[in-house]
């Protein structure tokens, strides 16, 4: 009896350690996003609204209001540039899913008095915050665990 108690207990599977994903790539895609959406939304939103709306709004003021709406992004930038605080990334997502609530609440409302034109404009920016929000999930998925103190 006791050989077979000893045969069963060899022959369980062992938990092997699983691979740790890469963390480089995601944090190059995230920050590769994070810029272009910055861009983006300070200067080229502002541009193409102007040249695609009939009430020509001025671009000035539009780059202007667009800098004040992004100062908590831009406060964030050096987190996201860095991309390897759980605890900084975590506060990121949470600010970038107010961005992406925002940004989605401007493109439904535009969806029902634009033109195609500025309604693709604004859903570029929707799209890009949601690439934003998607790579830092990820990322911060393949961090090290905020929780457990490694040795």
């Amino acid at each position: 009896m006791s050989t077979s108690s000893s045969q069963a207990s060899s022959t369980k599977p062992r938990k092997t350690a699983k691979p740790k994903k890469p963390i480089a790539p995601m944090q190059q895609r995230l920050l590769l996003t994070w810029l272009v959406w910055m861009a983006y939304r300070l200067l080229a939103l502002p541009i193409l609204i102007s040249v695609l709306n009939p009430t020509t709004p001025d671009i000035i003021g539009g780059i202007a209001w667009h800098g004040l709406w992004l100062i908590p992004a831009f406060i964030i930038t050096p987190a996201i540039i860095k991309g390897s605080s759980p605890y900084m990334l975590l506060v990121s997502s949470m600010l970038t899913l107010v961005y992406l609530g925002a940004s989605g609440v401007v493109l439904f409302i535009r969806v029902y008095g634009s033109s195609w034109t500025e309604i693709l404009v604004y859903g570029v920016d929707f799209g890009l915050l949601f690439a934003v929000n998607v790579w830092l999930f990820i990322l911060l998925k393949r961090l090290p665990s905020m929780n457990k103190v490694e040795k």
